[in-house]
């Protein structure tokens, strides 16, 4: 690393003003700031200083997003294995997952560091580092056969209208990730149905052999079917205990599955397992806040419980572990909800926030059959009213302190 650190205080001076590649000095910078953690501070408008710099926290919820990224990779493989009968081994398996998913990651980061790289270029200032974890998590909430296209427009719509017309990281209103995966919801309907998912099968990447039927290759471009979400918005059955969920070769799921994250889903929704090593090393490094994950929990399972009482249908009638281990509830709880720009800032705030965040989910999933996924949603509503929940948090405060200021004054007189 010191060789690394020498030699680019060897050529920085090309880059800063006056030298020859002046013209690219935000791009220089980005790059330095990300190797290596600046050595120097603000020098105003800032009370308190440390170390770890907005770099190194991106850079952490990166690698507490790892566990999820990789089982998601290996589950995209498991079911492709699944949907054609055959079992080529882990690393065949893990390989395939990680080809398909590795071209939407490149995408990703490719479209959104790019206008990252042009505007900070063009405005003279620094690049920012919000889109470290933006880029990895847009691709990790998309379905694994949306094209690439699609991946790269979303992408730069939220990268554009979603934070740099608000003035970039740190300005935004909304989630970056859910506004791109929004996007596609609502322009592209047919790709992102919300209750539909596919599995990519035989002949993709060549990785695999074509299933033998009756002596013939048969060759397969992908399968679609209902999510275990959407299994249950079109279930005929009267009540959740005579209702089961199917993998997707029509055999049982079970609730095990479901936490492990052996079904069909997004790259980094399947795992609850995975999901929740992720929010252990946030909560314990301090980058993600317990109170606003705890409360999501809370929020959602106090109104499925209360929903249960009147349980008119399936859905109506699972139980809490089901909806937290389903879909995108304990990723949006833990990676999402919590971001640190979008969400509530107040410690009140946050059990406030997250609090509605799940129990609008949960109404959404129970109350929208079109659209049996709700943690999107619910997540870019609560983002809109989040300074309204600070403001009333901190004018309440205020409100309670000067009552008391009063009281004490008049007890002295």
């Amino acid at each position: 690393m010191k060789a690394l650190r020498n030699y680019i205080d060897k050529i920085k001076p090309h880059f800063e003003k006056g030298g020859k590649l002046h013209m690219l000095h935000s791009v220089f910078d980005g790059f330095e700031t990300f190797l290596f953690v600046p050595n120097h501070t603000s020098r105003s408008g800032v009370h308190m200083h440390d170390a770890r710099d907005s770099k190194r926290t991106m850079i952490l919820v990166v690698v507490a997003l790892i566990p999820a990224l990789l089982f998601g990779m290996f589950n995209i493989g498991y079911q492709h294995n699944l949907a054609i009968g055959i079992d080529p081994g882990f690393w065949e398996t893990f390989i395939f997952g990680l080809l398909a998913f590795l071209p939407q990651l490149i995408v990703s980061y490719g479209v959104g560091l790019g206008i990252e790289f042009v505007t900070a270029q063009y405005r003279g200032e620094e690049i920012a580092e919000g889109f470290l974890v933006s880029g990895i998590l847009i691709p990790m909430i998309m379905p694994v056969d949306t094209p690439l296209w699609m991946i790269g427009v979303s992408t730069a719509f939220a990268v554009i209208f979603a934070k740099e017309v608000f003035g970039g990281t740190g300005f935004n209103v909304f989630n970056v990730a859910l506004i791109a995966r929004a996007f596609l919801f609502f322009a592209y309907p047919s790709h992102m149905s919300g209750d539909q998912v596919f599995v990519r099968t035989a002949g993709t990447f060549g990785l695999s052999n074509p299933q033998m039927i009756d002596g013939m290759a048969q060759t397969v471009d992908g399968f679609s079917g209902a999510t275990m979400l959407g299994q249950l918005a079109i279930t005929d059955a009267p009540n959740f205990t005579e209702f089961s969920f199917h993998s997707i070769t029509g055999g049982q799921a079970s609730l095990m599955d479901m936490f492990l994250g052996f079904i069909p889903g997004s790259v980094g929704e399947v795992s609850t397992l995975a999901i929740l090593i992720g929010a252990a090393l946030l909560i314990i490094t301090g980058v993600g806040s317990w109170k606003t994950m705890l409360s999501v929990f809370l929020g959602g399972g106090a109104v499925i419980l209360l929903i249960n009482q009147f349980a008119a249908n399936a859905i109506m009638g699972m139980p809490p572990l089901y909806h937290f281990v389903l879909g995108g509830f304990a990723f949006g709880a833990v990676f999402m909800a919590t971001d640190p720009v979008t969400s509530s800032r107040t410690e009140k705030g946050k059990w406030i926030y997250g609090f509605l965040i799940g129990a609008l989910a949960i109404a959404i999933r129970v109350f929208n059959p079109g659209y049996p996924e709700g943690m999107m949603l619910a997540i870019l509503f609560m983002n809109a009213f989040a300074p309204l929940i600070d403001f009333y948090v901190i004018d309440g405060n205020i409100k309670k302190r000067l009552k008391r200021s009063a009281i004490k004054n008049h007890e002295r007189v």
